[in-house]
Protein backbone atom coordinates (compact mmCIF):
# COMPACT_ATOMS: atom_id res chain seq x y z
CA UNK A 1 0.00 0.00 0.00
CA UNK A 2 1.30 3.47 -0.81
CA UNK A 3 2.57 5.54 2.13
CA UNK A 4 3.45 8.96 0.70
CA UNK A 5 5.64 10.08 3.59
CA UNK A 6 7.63 6.83 3.63
CA UNK A 7 8.24 6.91 -0.12
CA UNK A 8 9.28 10.56 -0.02
CA UNK A 9 11.94 9.67 2.54
CA UNK A 10 12.96 6.57 0.59
CA UNK A 11 13.21 8.52 -2.64
CA UNK A 12 15.26 11.21 -0.94
CA UNK A 13 17.66 8.59 0.36
CA UNK A 14 18.02 7.08 -3.12
CA UNK A 15 18.64 10.48 -4.74
CA UNK A 16 21.31 11.24 -2.16
CA UNK A 17 22.98 7.91 -2.90
CA UNK A 18 22.92 8.58 -6.65
CA UNK A 19 24.31 12.10 -6.23
CA UNK A 20 27.19 10.71 -4.19
CA UNK A 21 28.07 8.60 -7.21
CA UNK A 22 27.43 4.95 -7.78
CA UNK A 23 30.57 2.94 -8.43
CA UNK A 24 30.45 0.77 -11.51
CA UNK A 25 32.39 -2.21 -12.85
CA UNK A 26 32.66 -3.61 -9.31
CA UNK A 27 30.98 -6.02 -6.93
CA UNK A 28 29.63 -4.72 -3.62
CA UNK A 29 30.54 -5.98 -0.18
CA UNK A 30 27.87 -8.47 0.85
CA UNK A 31 28.38 -7.53 4.53
CA UNK A 32 27.20 -3.93 4.12
CA UNK A 33 23.65 -2.59 3.94
CA UNK A 34 24.33 -0.84 0.62
CA UNK A 35 25.27 -3.24 -2.18
CA UNK A 36 26.52 -2.42 -5.65
CA UNK A 37 25.96 -5.14 -8.20
CA UNK A 38 27.85 -5.61 -11.43
CA UNK A 39 26.85 -3.49 -14.40
CA UNK A 40 24.14 -4.89 -16.61
CA UNK A 41 24.99 -4.52 -20.30
CA UNK A 42 22.11 -4.94 -22.72
CA UNK A 43 21.57 -4.19 -26.39
CA UNK A 44 19.13 -1.58 -27.58
CA UNK A 45 15.70 -3.12 -28.13
CA UNK A 46 16.21 -6.04 -25.76
CA UNK A 47 14.62 -6.66 -22.32
CA UNK A 48 16.48 -6.13 -19.04
CA UNK A 49 15.55 -7.76 -15.73
CA UNK A 50 16.31 -5.96 -12.46
CA UNK A 51 16.48 -8.41 -9.54
CA UNK A 52 16.64 -7.38 -5.91
CA UNK A 53 17.10 -9.97 -3.11
CA UNK A 54 14.70 -9.56 -0.17
CA UNK A 55 15.20 -11.75 2.94
CA UNK A 56 14.27 -11.03 6.54
CA UNK A 57 10.85 -9.55 7.03
CA UNK A 58 10.37 -6.87 4.41
CA UNK A 59 7.91 -4.13 5.25
CA UNK A 60 8.49 -1.91 2.21
CA UNK A 61 10.43 -2.31 -1.03
CA UNK A 62 10.79 -0.27 -4.20
CA UNK A 63 12.72 0.08 -7.47
CA UNK A 64 13.84 3.58 -8.38
CA UNK A 65 15.43 5.13 -11.44
CA UNK A 66 17.24 8.39 -10.72
CA UNK A 67 14.54 10.47 -8.99
CA UNK A 68 11.53 8.39 -10.04
CA UNK A 69 9.89 5.44 -8.34
CA UNK A 70 9.18 2.67 -10.82
CA UNK A 71 7.53 0.17 -8.48
CA UNK A 72 6.66 0.37 -4.78
CA UNK A 73 5.89 -3.20 -3.87
CA UNK A 74 3.10 -4.33 -6.16
CA UNK A 75 2.10 -0.77 -6.96
CA UNK A 76 3.33 0.61 -10.27
CA UNK A 77 4.30 4.24 -10.11
CA UNK A 78 5.90 4.49 -13.54
CA UNK A 79 3.66 5.48 -16.44
CA UNK A 80 6.03 3.74 -18.88
CA UNK A 81 4.20 0.72 -20.39
CA UNK A 82 7.52 -1.02 -20.97
CA UNK A 83 8.08 -1.39 -17.20
CA UNK A 84 6.33 -4.30 -15.46
CA UNK A 85 6.50 -6.45 -12.35
CA UNK A 86 7.93 -9.96 -12.73
CA UNK A 87 8.35 -11.35 -9.21
CA UNK A 88 7.63 -10.11 -5.70
CA UNK A 89 8.02 -12.51 -2.79
CA UNK A 90 10.15 -13.09 0.32
CA UNK A 91 13.11 -14.09 -1.88
CA UNK A 92 13.28 -11.47 -4.61
CA UNK A 93 11.74 -8.36 -6.09
CA UNK A 94 12.18 -8.34 -9.89
CA UNK A 95 10.93 -5.94 -12.53
CA UNK A 96 11.66 -5.79 -16.24
CA UNK A 97 12.06 -3.04 -18.82
CA UNK A 98 11.27 -4.04 -22.39
CA UNK A 99 12.62 -2.54 -25.61
CA UNK A 100 15.37 -0.63 -23.80
CA UNK A 101 16.80 2.54 -25.31
CA UNK A 102 19.57 4.99 -24.51
CA UNK A 103 17.20 6.91 -22.23
CA UNK A 104 17.08 3.85 -19.96
CA UNK A 105 20.83 3.89 -19.34
CA UNK A 106 21.94 4.90 -15.86
CA UNK A 107 21.71 3.93 -12.18
CA UNK A 108 18.85 1.95 -10.63
CA UNK A 109 18.28 1.39 -6.91
CA UNK A 110 16.30 -1.22 -5.06
CA UNK A 111 15.37 0.18 -1.63
CA UNK A 112 14.24 -2.30 1.02
CA UNK A 113 12.87 -1.60 4.50
CA UNK A 114 13.15 -4.69 6.72
CA UNK A 115 12.13 -5.28 10.30
CA UNK A 116 15.71 -4.45 11.34
CA UNK A 117 16.93 -1.60 9.12
CA UNK A 118 16.76 -0.25 5.55
CA UNK A 119 19.18 -1.27 2.86
CA UNK A 120 19.74 -0.50 -0.82
CA UNK A 121 21.03 -2.42 -3.80
CA UNK A 122 22.23 -0.42 -6.78
CA UNK A 123 23.01 -1.41 -10.35
CA UNK A 124 24.04 0.51 -13.46
CA UNK A 125 22.49 -0.35 -16.83
CA UNK A 126 24.68 0.13 -19.91
CA UNK A 127 22.94 0.21 -23.28
CA UNK A 128 24.76 -0.98 -26.39
CA UNK A 129 23.53 0.49 -29.68
CA UNK A 130 24.30 -0.90 -33.15
CA UNK A 131 25.89 1.58 -35.58
CA UNK A 132 23.67 3.61 -37.88
CA UNK A 133 25.14 5.76 -40.61
CA UNK A 134 23.42 9.12 -40.14
CA UNK A 135 25.44 11.40 -42.41
CA UNK A 136 26.87 10.25 -45.74
CA UNK A 137 28.16 12.32 -48.64
CA UNK A 138 25.75 12.51 -51.56
CA UNK A 139 26.67 11.20 -54.99
CA UNK A 140 28.84 13.77 -56.74
CA UNK A 141 29.93 14.67 -60.26
CA UNK A 142 33.40 16.23 -60.62
CA UNK A 143 35.87 17.00 -63.38
CA UNK A 144 39.01 14.92 -63.69
CA UNK A 145 41.81 16.40 -61.59
CA UNK A 146 39.53 17.75 -58.84
CA UNK A 147 40.12 17.08 -55.14
CA UNK A 148 37.34 14.98 -53.56
CA UNK A 149 36.46 14.33 -49.92
CA UNK A 150 33.80 11.84 -48.85
CA UNK A 151 32.30 11.88 -45.34
CA UNK A 152 30.65 9.09 -43.37
CA UNK A 153 29.34 9.64 -39.83
CA UNK A 154 27.49 7.14 -37.66
CA UNK A 155 25.90 6.82 -34.24
CA UNK A 156 26.34 3.79 -32.03
CA UNK A 157 27.66 2.56 -28.70
CA UNK A 158 30.42 1.54 -28.43
CA UNK A 159 31.53 4.23 -30.86
CA UNK A 160 31.83 2.66 -34.33
CA UNK A 161 34.96 2.51 -36.47
CA UNK A 162 34.91 3.21 -40.21
CA UNK A 163 36.24 1.69 -43.41
CA UNK A 164 36.08 3.16 -46.93
CA UNK A 165 36.76 1.20 -50.10
CA UNK A 166 36.21 1.46 -53.82
CA UNK A 167 33.85 -1.27 -55.01
CA UNK A 168 33.19 -0.75 -58.70
CA UNK A 169 35.48 -0.85 -60.45
CA UNK A 170 37.40 -2.70 -57.75
CA UNK A 171 40.54 -0.96 -56.64
CA UNK A 172 43.09 -0.64 -53.86
CA UNK A 173 41.78 2.72 -52.63
CA UNK A 174 40.79 2.37 -48.97
CA UNK A 175 40.65 4.34 -45.72
CA UNK A 176 39.96 3.66 -42.05
CA UNK A 177 38.51 7.03 -41.13
CA UNK A 178 35.26 8.99 -41.29
CA UNK A 179 36.73 10.94 -44.19
CA UNK A 180 38.13 9.67 -47.49
CA UNK A 181 40.35 12.13 -49.34
CA UNK A 182 41.02 11.62 -53.06
CA UNK A 183 43.43 14.26 -54.39
CA UNK A 184 43.42 15.03 -58.12
CA UNK A 185 40.89 12.32 -58.93
CA UNK A 186 41.31 10.40 -62.18
CA UNK A 187 38.71 8.67 -64.34
CA UNK A 188 39.93 5.32 -62.98
CA UNK A 189 38.74 6.39 -59.50
CA UNK A 190 35.15 6.91 -60.61
CA UNK A 191 32.62 4.36 -59.37
CA UNK A 192 30.89 3.08 -56.24
CA UNK A 193 32.41 3.75 -52.83
CA UNK A 194 31.34 1.81 -49.73
CA UNK A 195 31.40 3.11 -46.16
CA UNK A 196 31.24 0.51 -43.39
CA UNK A 197 30.54 1.48 -39.77
CA UNK A 198 31.12 -1.32 -37.25
CA UNK A 199 31.15 -1.82 -33.48
CA UNK A 200 30.89 -4.83 -31.17
CA UNK A 201 27.17 -5.11 -31.85
CA UNK A 202 26.62 -4.90 -35.59
CA UNK A 203 27.61 -3.34 -38.92
CA UNK A 204 26.00 -0.73 -41.14
CA UNK A 205 26.96 -0.27 -44.80
CA UNK A 206 26.05 2.42 -47.33
CA UNK A 207 27.40 3.42 -50.73
CA UNK A 208 27.95 6.61 -52.70
CA UNK A 209 28.67 7.18 -56.39
CA UNK A 210 31.40 9.39 -57.83
CA UNK A 211 31.16 10.38 -61.50
CA UNK A 212 34.30 11.82 -63.08
CA UNK A 213 33.91 13.96 -66.21
CA UNK A 214 36.71 14.02 -68.80
CA UNK A 215 37.27 15.19 -72.38
CA UNK A 216 36.79 12.78 -75.31
CA UNK A 217 39.52 10.43 -76.45
CA UNK A 218 38.94 9.05 -79.98
CA UNK A 219 40.28 5.71 -81.21
CA UNK A 220 42.51 5.87 -84.27
CA UNK A 221 40.51 5.75 -87.50
CA UNK A 222 40.71 2.71 -89.78
CA UNK A 223 40.78 3.27 -93.53
CA UNK A 224 38.13 1.34 -95.44
CA UNK A 225 38.23 -0.02 -98.97
CA UNK A 226 34.92 -0.42 -100.84
CA UNK A 227 34.04 -1.56 -104.35
CA UNK A 228 32.19 0.91 -106.51
CA UNK A 229 28.42 0.59 -105.98
CA UNK A 230 28.73 -1.38 -102.73
CA UNK A 231 27.95 -0.49 -99.11
CA UNK A 232 30.67 1.11 -96.95
CA UNK A 233 30.84 2.04 -93.25
CA UNK A 234 33.24 4.29 -91.32
CA UNK A 235 33.18 3.79 -87.51
CA UNK A 236 34.29 6.37 -84.95
CA UNK A 237 34.61 5.41 -81.26
CA UNK A 238 35.13 7.94 -78.44
CA UNK A 239 35.63 7.47 -74.68
CA UNK A 240 34.20 10.45 -72.77
CA UNK A 241 32.10 11.48 -69.75
CA UNK A 242 29.60 12.86 -70.36
CA UNK A 243 29.13 11.01 -73.64
CA UNK A 244 30.43 12.87 -76.67
CA UNK A 245 28.48 14.34 -79.55
CA UNK A 246 29.86 13.43 -82.99
CA UNK A 247 30.43 15.49 -86.12
CA UNK A 248 31.52 14.13 -89.53
CA UNK A 249 33.39 16.10 -92.20
CA UNK A 250 34.43 15.50 -95.82
CA UNK A 251 37.53 17.64 -96.15
CA UNK A 252 36.30 20.93 -94.60
CA UNK A 253 32.61 20.39 -95.31
CA UNK A 254 30.37 19.05 -92.53
CA UNK A 255 28.21 16.04 -93.36
CA UNK A 256 24.64 15.84 -92.05
CA UNK A 257 22.42 12.79 -91.80
CA UNK A 258 20.85 11.97 -95.18
CA UNK A 259 23.35 14.11 -97.07
CA UNK A 260 24.14 12.62 -100.54
CA UNK A 261 22.65 9.28 -99.52
CA UNK A 262 24.83 8.95 -96.40
CA UNK A 263 23.48 8.02 -92.97
CA UNK A 264 24.93 9.00 -89.56
CA UNK A 265 24.00 6.80 -86.61
CA UNK A 266 25.17 7.59 -83.04
CA UNK A 267 24.88 5.01 -80.25
CA UNK A 268 26.70 5.76 -76.99
CA UNK A 269 30.43 5.78 -77.62
CA UNK A 270 30.11 4.82 -81.30
CA UNK A 271 29.19 6.82 -84.41
CA UNK A 272 28.79 5.26 -87.88
CA UNK A 273 28.88 6.97 -91.26
CA UNK A 274 27.25 4.64 -93.81
CA UNK A 275 27.42 4.81 -97.63
CA UNK A 276 24.69 2.67 -99.18
CA UNK A 277 25.88 2.93 -102.79
CA UNK A 278 29.46 4.13 -103.05
CA UNK A 279 30.18 6.35 -106.05
CA UNK A 280 33.42 7.74 -107.43
CA UNK A 281 32.67 11.03 -105.70
CA UNK A 282 32.53 9.33 -102.28
CA UNK A 283 36.16 8.24 -102.26
CA UNK A 284 38.43 10.50 -100.24
CA UNK A 285 39.31 11.80 -96.78
CA UNK A 286 36.85 11.99 -93.87
CA UNK A 287 37.17 13.35 -90.32
CA UNK A 288 35.23 12.40 -87.16
CA UNK A 289 35.17 14.89 -84.26
CA UNK A 290 33.94 13.90 -80.75
CA UNK A 291 32.89 16.82 -78.52
CA UNK A 292 31.68 17.30 -74.93
CA UNK A 293 31.76 20.26 -72.53
CA UNK A 294 35.36 19.51 -71.49
CA UNK A 295 36.92 19.37 -74.93
CA UNK A 296 37.13 17.55 -78.26
CA UNK A 297 39.17 14.97 -80.13
CA UNK A 298 39.27 13.86 -83.77
CA UNK A 299 40.52 11.17 -86.10
CA UNK A 300 40.75 10.79 -89.89
CA UNK A 301 39.67 8.09 -92.34
CA UNK A 302 40.26 7.32 -96.01
CA UNK A 303 37.51 5.70 -98.06
CA UNK A 304 39.32 4.16 -101.04
CA UNK A 305 38.31 2.13 -104.06
CA UNK A 306 38.78 -1.62 -104.29
CA UNK A 307 38.87 -3.01 -107.87
CA UNK A 308 36.65 -6.07 -108.20
CA UNK A 309 38.26 -8.94 -110.18
CA UNK A 310 36.82 -9.50 -113.72
CA UNK A 311 36.72 -12.58 -116.00
CA UNK A 312 39.73 -11.36 -117.97
CA UNK A 313 41.86 -11.43 -114.78
CA UNK A 314 40.84 -14.94 -113.72
CA UNK A 315 42.55 -18.18 -114.82
CA UNK A 316 41.18 -19.32 -118.16
CA UNK A 317 39.63 -22.75 -118.78
CA UNK A 318 40.74 -25.31 -121.50
CA UNK A 319 40.09 -24.22 -125.11
CA UNK A 320 39.53 -20.59 -124.15
CA UNK A 321 40.86 -18.06 -126.62
CA UNK A 322 43.18 -15.66 -124.77
CA UNK A 323 44.52 -13.31 -127.49
CA UNK A 324 46.03 -13.24 -131.05
CA UNK A 325 48.89 -15.66 -130.23
CA UNK A 326 46.59 -18.51 -129.36
CA UNK A 327 46.63 -19.86 -133.00
CA UNK A 328 50.44 -20.21 -132.96
CA UNK A 329 50.20 -22.04 -129.67
CA UNK A 330 47.74 -24.53 -131.26
CA UNK A 331 50.16 -25.24 -134.14
CA UNK A 332 52.98 -26.08 -131.76
CA UNK A 333 50.74 -28.48 -129.85
CA UNK A 334 49.75 -30.30 -133.11
CA UNK A 335 53.43 -30.72 -134.13
CA UNK A 336 54.36 -32.22 -130.76
CA UNK A 337 51.46 -34.68 -131.03
CA UNK A 338 52.54 -35.94 -134.49
CA UNK A 339 56.12 -36.41 -133.29
CA UNK A 340 55.00 -38.49 -130.33
CA UNK A 341 52.88 -40.78 -132.61
CA UNK A 342 55.84 -41.38 -134.99
CA UNK A 343 58.12 -42.38 -132.11
CA UNK A 344 55.45 -44.76 -130.81
CA UNK A 345 55.05 -46.48 -134.20
CA UNK A 346 58.83 -46.88 -134.50
CA UNK A 347 59.02 -48.58 -131.14
CA UNK A 348 56.17 -50.99 -131.96
CA UNK A 349 58.20 -52.51 -134.81
CA UNK A 350 60.55 -54.15 -132.39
Amino acid sequence: MKNPMFWVLLTGMAILLIQQGLPVHSQGDSQTDNKVMDNITVRQGETVFLRCPQGDIVTHTAWLNRSSILYAGEDKWSVDPRVSLVTLNQEEFTIKIEDVDMTDEGPYICAVQTSRRPRTTSVHILIQVPPTIINLSKGIVVNEGSNVTLMCQASGKPEPSFTWKLLSPSGDLASEDEYLDIPSISRQRAGTYECTAVNDIATDVQTVEITVNYAPSVSEGRDVGVTLGQRGVLECEADAVPEADFEWYRDDRRIFNGFDGMEIEDAGQLSKLTFFNVSEADYGNYTCIAINKLGSSNTSFVLYEVIEPTSSTLLQGPGAVQDGNSGSMGTHVHTYTCLLLAILQFLLRF
